[in-house]
C-alpha cells in the first residue's frame, strides 16, 4: 500500500473491505449486499465482503480492515457508520465509505451520496477523501446529531417499530411520543453560555439531519469543528403537530419563536428527570451528558467536487 493521504482511492491500491450490517433496513442491506459487490468489483475494486453481528462486531471488523490497509466502506444505516467513525477516529490512513442501506440514511443524504446503494458505489469508486468533524458523548463518537427529550423518546419508539414502516418509523415515534409526552426542564450550558428552559428537547448537532430527512439543524456543517446547539421551547401538542414537525422536513422550523439555538465547541445537558440520549439512531448517553466537537476527526468518501468546464 501507498503511505500518505492520497485525496481518492484511485490514487491507493484499491482493496476495500465491504463491511454489511444485513439486518440494516429492515434486511435491506443484506439483500443489496450482492449487487453492490458486483458494482464495487466492476469498477476496479478488490472486495472483502464481510456481515456484522452487532456494533462492536463491526468495529472489530473495522480496525482489522484498517490494518490490512483497506478502505472500510460501510453498507448500513447511520448506527454502525457511527460505531465504525468512532473506533477509526485514531487510526492513522483510516478511510471509509457510505453506503446507504439503513432507515434514515441521514449521513449520506447531507453528504450528497445517492440513496440507491449501488449508485452510490460510484463515490467510493471516484470520490474525494474529506476530513469530516464528529461528535463525542462522553468518550463515545457519533457523526450526525445527539438528542435528548422529545426526540429521544420518538428514537426509542422508533427502533421499536415494525420494519414494514421503512423510513415511516421516524414519523410514526414522533406521533407515538407526542400522546404521552410531558414538558422537561433542561438545563444547557454551551461554551461556558448556561441556558435553562422548560419544553422538549436539545440536540448536539454535527450534521444537519436525522429522523429520515428531518433538518433538525439546518446550518449544521460538517467541517466547521462546531456543534449545533437547538433547543425547543414549550408549545401546544396541537401547535407542534400541525405547525413545527411539518417545517421539520424541510428545516424552516427555526423561524419558530419556540426554536432557538447556540453554537459551540462543548456542551453539557441535564435535565429534572431521567432521559437517554439518542445519537444515529441507537442509544448512546444517559443525562447528564457532556458532548464536544472532534474537528476533523474521519477522512470519509465525499462525492468528488464539480468543475467548471
Amino acid at each position: 500500500m501507498q503511505t500518505g493521504s492520497p485525496n481518492t482511492l484511485a490514487e491507493v491500491d484499491r482493496h476495500v473491505c465491504l463491511l454489511v450490517n444485513p439486518s440494516a433496513g429492515g434486511g435491506r442491506a443484506g439483500r443489496a449486499a450482492p449487487a453492490v459487490e458486483r458494482a464495487l468489483t466492476a469498477r476496479g475494486l478488490s472486495v472483502r465482503r464481510q456481515s456484522t453481528r452487532d456494533l462492536e462486531h463491526g468495529r472489530e471488523i473495522a480496525l482489522d480492515a484498517t490494518s490490512r490497509g483497506e478502505a472500510v466502506v460501510v453498507l448500513s444505516g447511520d448506527g454502525l457508520i457511527g460505531a465504525v467513525a468512532d473506533a477509526l477516529r485514531s487510526v492513522e490512513g483510516a478511510l471509509i465509505g457510505v453506503l446507504p442501506g439503513g432507515r434514515g440514511n441521514d449521513f449520506a443524504r447531507v453528504l450528497g451520496i445517492p440513496l440507491d446503494p449501488v449508485a452510490a458505489c460510484e463515490v467510493i469508486a471516484t470520490g474525494e477523501r474529506k476530513a469530516l468533524d464528529l461528535g463525542e458523548v462522553d468518550g463515545r463518537a457519533f457523526v450526525g446529531i445527539a438528542s435528548v427529550g422529545f426526540d429521544s423518546e420518538a428514537n426509542r419508539i422508533a427502533n421499536e417499530a415494525p420494519g414494514w414502516l421503512g423510513g415511516l418509523v421516524y414519523a410514526y415515534g414522533a406521533l407515538r411520543a407526542l400522546i404521552a409526552w410531558r414538558p422537561a426542564t433542561f438545563r444547557i450550558e454551551v461554551d461556558g453560555e448556561q441556558v435553562s428552559f422548560t419544553g422538549y428537547s436539545v440536540a448536539a448537532a454535527n450534521s444537519k439531519a436525522y429522523g429520515g430527512g428531518m433538518y433538525a439543524a439546518p446550518e449544521a456543517e460538517l467541517d466547521d469543528g462546531l456543534l449545533d446547539v437547538p433547543y425547543m421551547e414549550d408549545v401546544s401538542k396541537l401547535r407542534f403537530l400541525t405547525r413545527i414537525l411539518p417545517k421539520v422536513f424541510k428545516g424552516t422550523h427555526t423561524t419558530e419563536s419556540c426554536i432557538h439555538l447556540l453554537r459551540g465547541r462543548e456542551v453539557r445537558i441535564s435535565a429534572d428527570r431521567p432521559f437517554e440520549m439518542y445519537a444515529d439512531g441507537d442509544p448512546i448517553g444517559t443525562l447528564p451528558v457532556h458532548v464536544k466537537a472532534l474537528a476533523g476527526a474521519i477522512n470519509v468518501l465525499v462525492p468528488a467536487s464539480k468543475t467548471d468546464d
